[in-house]
């Protein structure tokens, strides 16, 4: 039977304006253990009911006497808003005891290189994992690549510049941004960091290594460029959204990695990967010349608008002041890929996807036309 704990909330850390970190001081006469990458899970009484949500701890069990969660919060989340909103030192929260299959086993004896995959709140256990090998393994090596829309969403900035910093030559952080912060935005950071004092962010500037989103393509440009390792001697972690993983996944599985040695954590619920609908190409069936509904699925948020026969899916979206991932707009770039869900879709130019990717279900936005009426596209 699962344990569950009374813990005291003894700090909140604003880490971006959309995310908290909530430290939980360990039980009087008693002590939490967790493996790093493992979640625990929050009991939280809401209009007299009790909703449970779970979050993989970001603190190392090795270094750290307090347990930490990370929440992100999600559009429409009923406890990702109340967490971010209403959270505060001293609160208590009932907590259930640390689980899941998703964890390292750090020994110093061993020798290794760990490559860790991520995407947004998908750093969560990652960063866990990282502070546990390089505190607990002197002999191993640790890399993160790691994916967000801009700098000032990147979770745990100042820490992972800190890391860099003091595992010199043992750590490094390979940023992918899909949406890079433009000049005019970098005020409204400014503006924003007025309205939520202490945010855990380094003054901005830039810190892309590529731009674009984390998939099969990128990963394979990145994986050559990491520290050289024997096969026997690395593993990889990845966690994040589904549609990422399985990129990631495909990459190493081209570049010939044991699947023994590839570890990943399913972090947020998506549609099952043999869901999707159909992309048809220029060479297709041309679009309805009527307007269409489409739903976008995009960092926990659902938008639906009426495309019209004259506008790609990106344009109407921009039209309505949606702002979804894009750069080239011309179906070259892949930053404003996503996949098709349900329905049909019809694309100007397929150049910038893979066969593969056809066939799974993606698309580009800025060259996509609605053709059904069901159509349903998740961006992550």
């Amino acid at each position: 039977m699962s344990k569950y704990y009374k813990l005291r909330v003894e700090k909140v850390t604003r880490e971006t304006p959309d995310t908290i970190s909530i430290q939980f001081a360990q039980p009087e006469g008693a002590r939490i253990s967790y493996k790093p990458g493992q979640f625990t899970t929050l009991l939280i009484p809401m209009n007299g009911e009790q909703i449970r949500r779970s979050y993989s701890m970001s603190s190392c069990p090795h270094t750290d006497d307090f347990i930490v969660v990370t929440v992100k919060r999600v559009a429409d989340g009923k406890v990702s808003n109340y967490l971010n909103d209403t959270l505060k030192p001293g609160d208590l929260m009932e907590v259930m005891e640390p689980m899941g299959n998703f964890y390292i086993d750090a020994h110093p004896s061993k020798k290794r290189h760990v490559v860790l995959f991520g995407a947004g709140s998908g750093i969560t256990p990652l960063i866990s994992i990282a502070k546990t090998v390089l505190f607990a393994e002197a002999n191993s090596q640790v890399s993160l690549v790691y994916g967000n829309r801009n700098q000032n969403s990147i979770i745990f900035r100042k820490d992972l510049e800190e890391m860099e910093k003091q595992y010199a030559g043992r750590f490094r952080v390979v940023h992918i941004l899909s949406q890079p912060v433009e000049a005019k935005k970098s005020s409204l950071l400014s503006t924003f960091k007025k309205v939520i004092p202490g945010l855990n962010q380094p003054p901005a500037q830039s810190v892309a290594s590529y731009t674009g989103r984390l998939n099969q393509s990128l990963a394979l440009k990145i994986l050559p460029t990491l520290p050289e390792w024997d096969s026997d001697l690395t593993d990889y972690f990845i966690c994040g959204p589904e549609g990422m993983m399985e990129e990631v996944k495909h990459a190493l599985q081209i570049m010939h990695v044991p699947a023994n040695r590839i570890h990943r954590e399913s972090f947020v619920t998506t549609a099952p990967a043999e869901r999707h609908g159909t992309v048809e190409t220029e060479n297709g069936t041309s679009p309805k010349k009527s307007a269409q509904e489409v739903t976008i699925i995009y960092e926990g948020s659902e938008y639906k608008f009426n495309v019209p026969p004259d506008k790609t899916i990106l344009e109407a979206a921009l039209d309505l002041n949606i702002d979804l991932p894009y750069s080239c707009q011309s179906g070259n770039c892949t930053a404003c890929r996503g996949k098709c869900l349900s329905g049909k879709v019809h694309l100007d130019e397929e150049d910038g996807l893979s066969e593969y990717e056809l066939k799974e279900g993606y698309v580009l936005t800025c060259v996509g036309h609605p053709v059904s009426e069901d159509v349903i596209i998740e961006i992550g």
